[in-house]
């Protein structure tokens, strides 16, 4: 099982598929099947049924997983869509870095 470069909260642009362009926040990763949900890409409707929960049911908008190899992370620093590399701080504890900038995230 490959590791995620991305994280939840993360921000991320999309550079590949139908959403090409979108940017949006990681609301969670899927690491079994590398995949990785982004607010308001991928949408899918999907009809839902009445439950005590919600009562009026109808159609929703839902995000679908999309592969985590379609988005590049964006840098806090540069603002630009980056690669994510690995190097140990100064505590000695393994961080993502900006391969543009080498700022830390």
């Amino acid at each position: 099982m490959a590791k995620l470069n991305v994280k939840k909260g993360d921000k991320v642009k999309v550079i590949s598929g139908k959403d090409l362009g979108k940017e949006g926040t990681v609301l969670r990763g899927v690491p079994e099947s590398n995949r990785v949900v982004v607010e308001g890409v991928a949408v899918a409707k999907k009809a839902q049924r009445p439950t005590p929960t919600n009562t009026r049911g109808g159609i929703i908008e839902v995000e679908q997983p999309i592969d985590a190899s379609n988005v590049q992370l964006i840098c806090p620093e540069c603002d630009k869509p980056t690669r994510v590399g690995h190097k140990l701080n100064a505590d000695g504890k393994k961080v993502r870095v900006c391969k543009k900038c080498g700022a830390e995230f």
